[in-house]
């Protein structure tokens, strides 16, 4: 009798730094012979599929689906504990529909395990109710889930209150080997938004141990040997990163805007490490003054740039302040919306990254041995600055002035440093063929996908 086809859904929080990870693990089970359906809230889904409609007509190994968020159209999806509210209740019913839908159409295509984002747990409640195996993916560092599964420890032992506030404003520690945490830099810190660094303290405090007990495997975005004592604090860890595109499709990235592929013929003109690639990840945003005071900063570099600006950076008058800054640049430097990140980190003539380190930037920036410097805005990425500048050395940080002001001299004296610093230079170079064998045949993420292929198709 022939054995019937593996079914995978996979689904993630509806966030560009959540779907990208899931979606290129997507791609890496596909080429195993399984099939995939991808889940997106409606939101997402309309945005996934315009940013990828601007380039080709390519066919999709993986099906696209979407169930409803609950929010209405005009709902501001940034509202961080507004969306996760909804989600919560209305997602799962509809998730439960969804597959016994595709069950119901295909006696020989039946959901045979589901693939899902930690923060949407909930769905791995589903699939246990349902009798379907689970597997979820952290898509952050080992290091900030081990904090996290800690969380209920720290609270026990009097280090932060039941709302994650440090009693003392001591360094917070798990294992020597493992850069510690400040009490302004906290998994769950979110500067400005009380309600939202709540509502994600509460997930990783109440929830996260919950969720990772359901699954029948926890993988993780990384690989053994960048961070071997926080994945040795983690029970069942399987790290099958770094999740990278490599070739595929180029539509198919999971990308929430058109990426703009001109600045590679441009990188193309520039001298061998001559570029700094500028790119704040999809959430940051600025004052104007902040903004400005970027632009300034890489104007008095004199060296060709890269800066990746979305519309949405800064709430002032940006299309008339980049007008008469283009016109100033003179082909110097070249600002785009979004790019295809992977293949600028990748391209020669970059010589460094200005990021927002968060984890999927980090581990890019990691895969193309590109050296760093860091300005982390929010969550786990205070704790991925630790880790580039204090235990990796790949990057240097850059220090906000008496009024938290990064100002253009920072950044104009940082640049020129990190540029002529030759043992950021070699490490961040040994870093990154330590992540490409880890992927190779025989490597352990390599070694560890397999396996768990293995167990899915049994």
């Amino acid at each position: 009798m022939e054995r019937q086809p593996i079914h995978v859904l996979a689904i993630p929080f509806p966030a560009q730094g959540h779907v990208a990870p899931l979606m290129k693990l997507s791609h890496k089970i596909v080429d195993h012979g399984i099939n995939v359906t991808f889940v997106n809230t409606e939101f997402i889904h309309a945005k996934l599929t315009a940013s990828m409609a601007v380039t080709s007509e390519e066919k999709s190994p993986i099906r696209l689906v979407s169930i409803p968020d609950g929010l209405e159209p005009g709902d501001d999806r940034n509202d961080t504990p507004k969306l996760i509210e909804s989600i919560e209740k209305v997602m799962p019913g509809h998730l439960k529909d969804l597959i016994e839908k595709i069950n119901q159409s295909n006696d020989d295509d039946q959901i045979s395990c589901i693939v899902a984002d930690p923060m949407v747990g909930w769905a791995l409640e589903v699939a246990e109710k349902m009798g379907i195996k689970r597997a979820s993916v952290w898509p952050a560092g080992p290091a900030n889930l081990a904090f996290a599964l800690h969380i209920p420890k720290l609270i026990e032992e009097g280090i932060i209150d039941i709302k994650g506030t440090p009693r003392e404003n001591n360094l917070i520690w798990l294992s020597k080997d493992i850069p510690t945490w400040s009490s302004s830099g906290l998994l769950w810190s979110c500067p400005g938004d009380s309600k939202t660094q709540n509502i994600i303290f509460e997930f990783h405090a109440f929830k996260m141990n919950h969720y990772v007990r359901l699954c029948n495997w926890l993988l993780c975005n990384s690989f053994y040997e960048l961070d071997s004592s926080a994945c040795d604090l983690i029970p069942g860890i399987i790290p099958v990163g770094p999740l990278l595109l490599g070739n595929e499709l180029g539509n198919y990235v999971g990308s929430f805007w058109p990426q703009d592929s001109t600045c590679l013929s441009w990188l193309d003109k520039q001298p061998v490490g001559s570029v700094i690639y500028v790119a704040f990840g999809s959430l940051a945003t600025f004052s104007q003054q902040q903004f400005e005071e970027v632009a300034l900063g890489l104007e008095l570099i004199v060296k060709p740039f890269l800066w990746v600006v979305r519309i949405d950076i800064t709430n002032g008058a940006l299309v008339e302040f980049l007008l008469v800054f283009r016109t100033r640049l003179n082909d110097r430097g070249i600002i785009v919306e979004w790019a295809p990140q992977e293949k600028v980190l990748d391209h020669p003539s970059i010589a460094c990254f200005l990021s927002h380190c968060g984890w999927n930037s980090t581990l890019e920036g990691i895969s193309m041995g590109v050296p760093f410097l860091c300005w982390p805005f929010f969550t786990d990425q205070f704790h991925n600055k630790s880790y580039i500048c204090d235990a990796w050395k790949i990057g240097l940080g850059l220090t906000p002035d008496e009024n938290g002001l990064i100002t253009r001299h920072e950044i104009k004296i940082k640049i020129e440093t990190l540029l002529s610093n030759d043992g950021i230079k070699t490490n961040a170079l040994r870093l990154k063929e330590i992540a490409k064998k880890s992927v190779l045949d025989g490597g352990s993420s390599f070694k560890n996908f397999k396996s768990f292929i293995e167990q899915i198709k049994r």
